[in-house]
């Protein structure tokens, strides 16, 4: 699959008023940093930015290019005006090929589980795990199949396996589970009560039904 190219240029420091203008402009301030901790101020199209990496996540590596040099980095952070619905600022990490990066991964899920056909409910705690690994092994995304998955059985971190990557979440988390919903209690308060009470009323009078005694005469 080929990657994604954005087109960069560098920017002096600004002052707020100057970015609130290029924003104003259609234009996207970024920073792009680096392992040794150096960052460097980048400008970006803002259309051309939200077009390129509608659905991207963090551990899809792209190609920007920056004065005509091109790179690789990865999204690292977005700043979002969420009354707006506006992108403000991008932080990219610079990839190297050769020395391993972090990132989190989304987690998919497919197939319908056993389990959930019998009537039991999938329930899925982790969506997402971080990862280390080199650049030319960073998964896109990682894909489970639960299709196996029966009733009270789940699939813990340890029970994914990447080829050259290490994950680094806590092997014991559950990822997927399938657990049955729990049936109801009888009202057995209720039913008791009810029985005292028909257990009762006899005893607090005549027979229902029955015919008064006769007078006495004299």
């Amino acid at each position: 699959m080929s990657q994604t190219l954005l087109t960069a240029v560098s920017r002096p420091t600004a002052t707020k008023g100057q970015t609130r203008r290029l924003r104003a402009e259609g234009k996207l301030p970024a920073v792009i940093y680096n392992r040794h901790g150096q960052s460097r101020p980048i400008l970006l199209d803002g259309t051309e930015f939200a077009k390129a990496v509608a659905g991207v996540s963090e551990s899809t590596i792209l190609k920007l290019s920056i004065d005509g040099k091109t790179t690789e980095a990865f999204i690292k952070d977005r700043q979002v005006n969420w009354l707006r619905g506006t992108l403000l600022h991008v932080d990219f990490f610079e990839v190297e090929q050769d020395q391993a990066i972090r990132a989190h991964v989304s987690v998919h899920l497919t197939g319908t589980p056993i389990g959930v056909r019998e009537g039991g409910v999938l329930e899925t705690p982790v969506h997402e795990v971080e990862v280390e690994c080199l650049p030319k092994d960073l998964p896109g995304k990682i894909e489970l199949d639960v299709s196996d998955l029966g009733a009270n059985h789940s699939i813990h971190v340890r029970d994914i396996k990447l080829p050259n990557v290490r994950i680094l979440n806590s092997g014991d988390q559950v990822v997927a589970l399938v657990k049955f919903a729990k049936a109801e209690a009888a009202p057995v308060v209720e039913e008791a009560a009810a029985a005292t009470d028909a257990a009762a009323a006899p005893a607090a009078g005549a027979a229902p039904g029955a015919a008064p005694a006769p007078e006495k005469k004299e």
